[in-house]
């Protein structure tokens, strides 16, 4: 019978279609000969990850992740974004040794990974494409069997660890059933309470929300939320803005392989432009006048107009939506020179003397999904 991973608590998915999901044997630590030597990286004192150049190439010529130069900072809840297939589960396999480089280097806890894995995996709770779970056993004794794997864990306090990560995750309900009965979400909550059963330096999580209900995202949310204040740093990989949003104090963007940008979740939001939001029954009159002052790539709708500052709208920050009245207090300058503080009233002042009538008007604060679509240029979908 395949046993456990006895290096921490890292699950994967391991077998094919049908086949039971069971703890993938441990990886292999040889790296490409040509890859640099560790020691090359200069690794921060306060990031918890850093990668440079880290490249896979899989059999067949694919490139799964291309050049990647990542840093988390210790302490960060930091959030890994992209569509799926655009390289965040290779790039995590990688941190976690579980599959070696093609070239590049990367640390994790100030270690050089795939060598070091006996050494950091104890130190790193990790949950990698769904939990790798027995199906003949119950929730709980699948929790016994990770802890009993774990060369740091006093068996002493075994039950105590088990039955607390079951309550944390919300199956302590469940936990005598066998785990080929579970739902998706609950197989989820089940990965994730195995990688909570001890505190951790690091705690590794890819799509953890993937197969849950709205209430039970908002309770994973709000445990990722409880981990990191216990000092966890926390690295999570989605492919949903919004969890992204709501979590995380740090993102990096993936596209197609190639990390796209990266820093905190309010920098990266400031990168998507505001837009300039009229709403007036007269759409279409809003249009000619905002155009005539050069307000660019007009979008009218039911009640509204929207358009494009350009230069003003990327310096001049939000005004946390539109209200009635003008939107003034930013900073920056129209093509012309006139800065936001200007050039808004100006524009409500020019609508209100063609006879347009304003409701309201002001600038929309960019989400981070603006920045996303902004920076790759594509959405949220399978990348081919």
């Amino acid at each position: 019978m395949t046993k456990a991973p006895v290096t921490g608590d890292v699950t994967e998915s391991a077998g094919g279609p049908g086949a039971e999901q069971r703890p993938a044997p441990a990886p292999s630590t040889t790296t490409s000969p040509s890859s640099p030597s560790p020691a090359s990286v200069v690794s921060g004192t306060d990031d918890v990850i850093r990668t440079r150049g880290l490249t896979k190439r899989f059999r067949g010529g694919q490139l799964a992740v291309d050049g990647l130069d990542l840093s988390v900072p210790r302490g960060s809840v930091f959030g890994f974004l992209g569509p799926n297939g655009s390289g965040k589960t290779t790039t995590i396999r990688m941190l976690m040794g579980l599959i070696s480089p093609t070239s590049g280097v990367a640390t994790v806890l100030g270690e050089p990974m795939p060598q070091s894995v006996a050494g950091v995996l104890p130190r790193v709770g990790a949950l990698i494409e769904g939990p790798a779970l027995y199906g003949f056993l119950s929730g709980r004794d699948n929790l016994i069997r990770f802890d009993a794997a774990d060369p740091t864990a006093d068996p002493r306090t075994r039950r105590h660890r088990v039955e607390t990560a079951l309550e944390r995750v919300g199956l302590s309900a469940a936990a005598g059933k066998k785990a080929r009965a579970y739902s998706l979400g609950m197989k989820q909550r089940l990965g994730l309470a195995s990688a909570l059963l001890q505190p951790r330096e690091l705690l590794v999580l890819d799509e953890p929300t993937n197969g849950l209900d709205p209430q039970g995202m908002r309770e994973i949310r709000a445990l990722v939320r409880e981990v990191a204040g216990e000092g966890t740093t926390v690295f999570l990989s989605s492919h949903l803005l919004d969890e992204i949003e709501q979590v995380c104090s740090h993102a990096a963007v993936m596209s197609r392989g190639r990390l796209v940008v990266q820093g905190t979740v309010a920098e990266l939001a400031a990168r998507a432009q505001g837009r300039l939001v009229v709403r007036t029954p007269d759409v279409a009159q809003a249009v000619e006048v905002l155009a005539a002052h050069q307000v660019g790539s007009l979008l009218p709708g039911d009640g509204r107009v929207d358009g494009e500052l350009g230069a003003l709208g990327s310096s001049a920050g939000t005004s946390g939506g539109t209200s009635g009245g003008t939107s003034g207090g930013t900073s920056g300058g129209t093509s012309g020179g006139t800065s936001a503080e200007e050039a808004l009233p100006k524009l409500c002042a020019a609508l209100v003397e063609a006879g347009v009538r304003v409701h309201g008007f002001g600038l929309e604060r960019g989400t981070l999904e603006d920045a996303f679509v902004a920076l790759t240029g594509e959405g949220f979908d399978v990348a081919g």
